[in-house]
């Protein structure tokens, strides 16, 4: 195997990644090579899909299909090599379905079909230790020695950033949200890959398109979120266990948690959120139900100990789970892309045996002191107070914003952005998203003539609320959003956050300081392209960094 997808890559003087039999997520080596093969199968689906809809041809199973496959190998979603070897040879089927669409509608319309080679003429083995010698075929390292790291790692962040926007488009489609120009997006995305691209600039520009795309995919899943729940308003989401029977969610579909309230009315159980869950909590619609009671916990590095700990089941949706210790392995199941070889798992959101199993444990025996933490500043919130805002900007009362989030992670240095929080002037604004304000959301940063200075924008999706709140004042201003005084300061852990990255720089966002470590595909040839024309910034001491994006907005 060879995977350098996320953060906790293996890092060392011979070269970053993880090369062994076990990757530090937890992934083996039978599962990373069978992923690969997995999204080398799903090129093929596109390079066949691309021209059917160049022909006014669709399928959208296949469309559909495309979405959840690359989802299954974003970091910690899927670890059942089973599960794999099903895919691969699901998705061929659908290839040559679609090839068949495109080849019949190449004829009616007096076209010359082409005949494609890679990924769409790849016949899958049929056992699994066959299909471990072709994944060499979708290998990130196939061809390094020919094209060298800068192309692989330019290949590497275009897909990656890929799998990110497909995560969230599924979470979208799940609500009934989909847009064909986001399907035709990832297909030329996945069709241009599939012929091993070597032209850096070709390349560089493909990865800002992957990022336009994923604005396009954040802002379907924004309407998808407040068409299903409706707009997020501020409220108080409660952080300490209510006596009764409990189940724990955690992940990022809202849609899960949804039908599980549903299912759960009446039966006195409480439902508690997790990690990215937290959000929910500002959704009028979610928090009608009364056994919605309060989020549990902190951020997906600490289940193994939080879970273990909790006296209920558990249901992991999407990304962001970590192997299962004996202590409650019985007792987690997953849902959607997630997989872990011996976990039950559930499909067509029947949550029957999750309930069953919350019903016959304790739960939690007795109250505990109240305590909550504010969410629900989604643009919407924000830009219904935007002429206060802009008028305390005016006045001097808020002299800068920085944007403090993104995701959180085990590996050493992400402190700093517990630093960088609480080392912000009395005068500026924190706005946060994902689960890296697990870091300091707990802390009184008290306000600013009634508005909070600490401002839970949501999900790490909801960097288009940022996005939104941001291009409004820059209109009110009539400057440029770089010419704000509004600081990025963001962490990185997987695909999604490589997705939104890209977005950014996709719409011309400078200065973004990225954490705690650079992705190891960004070899430092591209790094350098990066900082010439984006002003990418690595962390470095949290009071310094601080100091020079005061001095640079001054």
């Amino acid at each position: 195997m060879f995977c350098y997808q996320c953060d906790q890559t293996t890092r060392s003087e011979t070269g970053d990644g993880c090369a062994t039999t076990k990757g530090v997520c937890g992934k083996d080596s039978t599962t990373s090579d069978l992923q690969d093969l997995l999204a080398y199968a799903i090129k093929g689906i596109a390079q066949y899909a691309k021209r059917a809809r160049d022909l006014g041809k669709t399928d959208k199973k296949a469309d559909e299909f495309i979405l959840y496959g690359l989802f299954t190998t974003l970091t910690n979603v899927n670890f059942n090599a089973n599960r794999f070897v099903e895919l691969i040879h699901e998705a061929v089927e659908i290839r040559d379905r679609v090839k068949a669409l495109y080849e019949t509608a190449a004829k009616e319309q007096g076209q010359t079909i082409e005949e494609l080679k890679g990924p769409a003429s790849f016949i899958p083995a049929s056992r699994q230790d066959d299909l471990l010698m072709q994944a060499q075929w979708g290998a990130i390292l196939r061809d390094r020695d020919a094209v060298g790291d800068d192309i692989v790692g330019l290949r590497a962040m275009m897909l990656y950033g890929l799998k990110g926007t497909a995560a969230y488009a599924y979470h979208a489609l799940v609500l009934g949200y989909e847009d064909d120009e986001v399907y035709a997006g990832i297909e030329k995305t996945l069709d241009f890959l599939s012929c091993d691209p070597t032209d850096a600039n070709d390349l560089l520009a493909g990865n800002m398109e992957v990022g336009t795309v994923n604005l396009k995919v954040m802002e379907m899943l924004d309407a998808a979120n407040t068409g299903n729940f409706g707009v997020q308003e501020p409220a108080q989401a409660r952080i300490t266990p209510v006596k009764g029977k409990a189940i724990l969610v955690s992940g990022h579909d809202l849609k899960d948690l949804q039908e599980l309230l549903e299912q759960t009315k009446d039966k006195g159980i409480n439902i508690y959120t997790h990690g990215e869950m937290l959000p929910a909590h500002a959704y009028p619609k979610l928090r009608a139900y009364p056994h919605l009671v309060g989020n549990y916990g902190g951020a997906w590095q600490n289940q193994n100990e939080e879970f273990a700990a909790f006296p209920g089941s558990i249901l992991m949706t999407s990304n962001c789970l970590i192997e299962p210790t004996g202590a409650y392995k019985q007792r987690i199941f997953t849902a959607g892309p997630v997989g872990w070889q011996g976990v039950r798992h559930l499909e067509n959101h029947d949550f029957a045996p999750l309930i069953q199993i919350a019903s016959a444990m304790p739960g939690f025996k007795e109250d505990t002191p109240e305590k909550s933490v504010t969410v629900g500043f989604g643009r919407h919130a924000v830009l219904g107070v935007a002429d206060k805002v802009v008028d305390a900007v005016k006045s001097g009362a808020i002299k800068h914003f920085f944007l403090i989030g993104g995701c959180d992670g085990a590996a050493p240095g992400r402190n700093y952005y517990t630093e960088l929080a609480e080392k912000t002037p009395d005068d500026s604004v924190i706005l946060t998203l994902g689960c890296g304000k697990y870091r300091f959301h707990e802390q009184d940063f008290g306000n600013i003539g009634g508005i909070p200075r600490l401002l839970d924008i949501g999900q790490c999706n909801d960097t288009y609320s940022a996005i939104q709140i941001a291009s409004t004042l820059a209109d009110a201003f009539e400057c440029e959003v770089n010419e704000l005084p509004l600081s990025f300061m963001v962490s990185w852990f997987e695909q999604k956050a490589v997705a939104i990255l890209l977005t950014l720089l996709s719409l011309g966002i400078r200065g973004i300081h990225l954490g705690p470590s650079l992705p190891a595909f960004i070899t430092p040839s591209v790094l350098a392209i990066l900082v010439d024309k984006f002003d990418l910034k690595g962390n470095g001491d949290p009071a310094e960094d601080l100091a020079a994006a005061l001095k640079q907005a001054a």
